[in-house]
């Protein structure tokens, strides 16, 4: 299969066109604006720092709600944030019932050594294996969604990010922060209020996607109408700091392994906290013929925070079997 010269999109992505040198048009288009990273990253920098300054202290509770899965970007965006900021944050992990048993260790580990405070939410497991089985058997998000992400991890992000946002809302929190690498989301992103119109678009759009039984047992993890108009004005900025602060896998593995974070063995390449991730990955490889992974690493190959030889080995190395029938058994599927 044809890879990109320059970073590692295959041919199968869709739309993706190679020029006489065998770079891809994505590699080209993205040429200006990675000359500018640089100057953009001190600005946003210099934005967070302000930002901090004027919402530290002001809640009555707590500066920041952290996703925190366990994994080593979300555990590092948690060491940057309470180490660097010195904030006041809740750290929340969404338990999805397919947690690596070492990175459970990890997120007690890393909270006990930063003095974070930590909630945990667990949905159901006869609700979780609906909807991770729906999402298995097809795709219920727009395309454009399924180019950065498979539908499962699609749809257990989905989750994460609106009861971080109903903890929020309800908390009076005013940032909502994520461990997304640089790659995962542009750097325009990484600082961005939440739009209420938009959000209440985007969960009814996910709620008309489910059948109406699993859309009903999934309401008390969405948004309440509610809160449009009790929190309006309240809605807190999101933030996910890797996109605009230094990138190195060993330095954060290295710097993490100070608190007690270990590297799970049980993990595909892609992920070092989930058991459903090398399973979501295989089901959206047989159906769109691209890994969900591919266009998060080659930004991270094209930035230089990666060669493009360990992007290859994350997309393209052979995988544990063993994680893919682990999680197709315990789905029943």
């Amino acid at each position: 299969m044809k890879t990109c010269s320059r970073c590692i999109l295959p041919e199968t992505f869709p739309g993706i066109r190679f020029d006489a040198e065998g770079i891809c048009s994505h590699c080209r288009k993205e040429e200006s604006s990675l000359s500018a990273r640089p100057s953009r990253q001190a600005e946003y920098r210099d934005r967070l720092d302000g930002l901090i300054a004027a919402t530290r202290g002001q809640a009555p509770s707590y500066d920041v709600i952290m996703a925190y899965s366990g994994g080593k970007d979300s555990s590092y965006t948690l060491k940057l944030l309470k180490e660097r900021y010195d904030l006041r944050i809740l750290a929340f992990t969404f338990d999805n019932h397919f947690v690596s048993p070492i990175s459970v260790e990890n997120i007690k580990a890393v909270v006990d050594a930063l003095g974070i405070d930590h909630i945990t939410v667990r949905p159901p497991w006869p609700l979780v294996r609906s909807l991770f089985s729906l999402t298995a058997k097809e795709d219920i998000f727009p395309l454009p969604t399924l180019l950065r992400a498979s539908s499962i991890c699609t749809a257990c992000i989905g989750m994460v990010k609106s009861l971080a946002l109903k903890f929020a809302l309800e908390m009076s929190i005013p940032l909502v922060a994520f461990g997304w690498s640089p790659g995962q989301a542009p750097i325009q992103s990484a600082i961005m209020k939440t739009n209420p119109t938009m959000t209440r678009q985007n969960q009814k759009a996910l709620r008309s996607a489910l059948p109406p039984e699993l859309s009903a047992a999934m309401q008390p993890y969405f948004i309440p109408e509610s809160h449009y108009v009790s929190c309006a004005d309240r809605f807190p900025q999101n933030i996910h700091p890797l996109a605009f602060f230094d990138y190195d896998e060993e330095h954060i593995k290295s710097e993490l392994q100070t608190l007690g974070w270990k590297l799970p063995s049980d993990t595909d390449t892609n992920s070092t906290n989930c058991l459903l991730n090398a399973f979501a990955n295989d089901c959206h490889l047989r159906r769109h013929r691209f890994h969900p992974y591919v266009w998060e690493i080659a930004n991270m190959v094209r930035q230089g925070v990666m060669t493009r030889a360990e992007g290859m080995e994350k997309i393209y190395a052979p995988q544990d079997d063993r994680m893919v029938s682990h999680a197709r058994q315990k789905l029943g599927l």
